[in-house]
């Protein structure tokens, strides 16, 4: 029997044409997205968030920005009988993580939708998590993330946000100057270039000064979430990343 894998447009009419940003940042970079995922080392910090979580059989699981699914399958790879739930803005990005879904033979609900409205009843969820899709989000929609995730719930349930935490140190500038110098032509000149251009774009980003300190654990703490505290950081290639985890009261 065919793996359940589907689509679910919960979008208004009005969220149709709301502006969202992919996770490469351009729309025609998507199709890049998981070679760079493997070449950047990102589905270690997958692992680490998968752990992080630990999520049980059986329980149920919303992952947030899933974009082409990769947490949302770690998660499966890790626990094959949870129910996972990926939420996304970008259909693209679903339809890739349908196909993966379907070549590993596994069940996989996908909707397309925003943070701030999580595909849940009341007090329904085992789990929520989150990898990199955080600093995408304007400081209203985290709030409405952190409250929904809340919401949707069950006390005792738990919240684990992969995202970054702070800025490229100059140790990893100086050696991807050093490494652009030394292969600065060839053909996957740009894939090697992409960890520098992708850490520009998110020290730019004015939403990650919400990341900076202690600013992911303050959101969840501020929603109503107890025990909020980072539980690991990775200093990555392309910035600093850190682990949250919360609990419901």
């Amino acid at each position: 029997m065919a793996a359940d894998v589907r689509i679910i447009d919960q979008r208004t009419p009005e969220e149709r044409y709301r502006p969202f940003l992919p996770g490469m940042g351009k729309a025609w970079l998507m199709p890049l997205y998981d070679v760079f995922s493997q070449v950047a080392g990102v589905r270690a910090l997958h692992r680490r968030a998968v752990k992080a979580a630990d999520v049980g059989p059986g329980e149920a699981v919303v992952d947030v920005g899933c974009g082409t699914g990769n947490l949302s399958l770690a998660i499966l790879a890790a626990q094959p009988d949870a129910r996972v739930t990926g939420l996304d803005p970008d259909g693209d990005s679903l339809r890739r993580a349908a196909r993966k879904a379907r070549r590993r033979g596994v069940a996989l609900t996908l909707v397309q939708g925003y943070a701030e409205r999580i595909p849940a009843e009341d007090a329904s969820l085992d789990h929520v998590v989150s990898s990199l899709a955080l600093h995408h989000v304007d400081d209203d929609g985290r709030v409405g993330f952190a409250r929904d995730a809340l919401r949707a719930l069950r006390p005792g349930g738990t919240i684990t946000i992969l995202d970054f935490g702070g800025h490229a140190s100059s140790a990893h500038d100086a050696h991807d100057h050093q490494h652009n110098h030394q292969h600065g032509h060839g053909p996957f000149h740009f894939l090697r270039h992409l960890p520098q251009l992708l850490r520009k774009r998110v020290a730019q980003n004015p939403i990650l000064a919400s990341n900076a300190g202690n600013g992911i654990v303050t959101l969840l703490a501020d929603a109503g979430f107890t025990d909020a505290r980072e539980v690991e950081h990775v200093d990555h290639r392309f910035g600093r990343v850190a682990i949250v985890r919360a609990t419901h009261p």
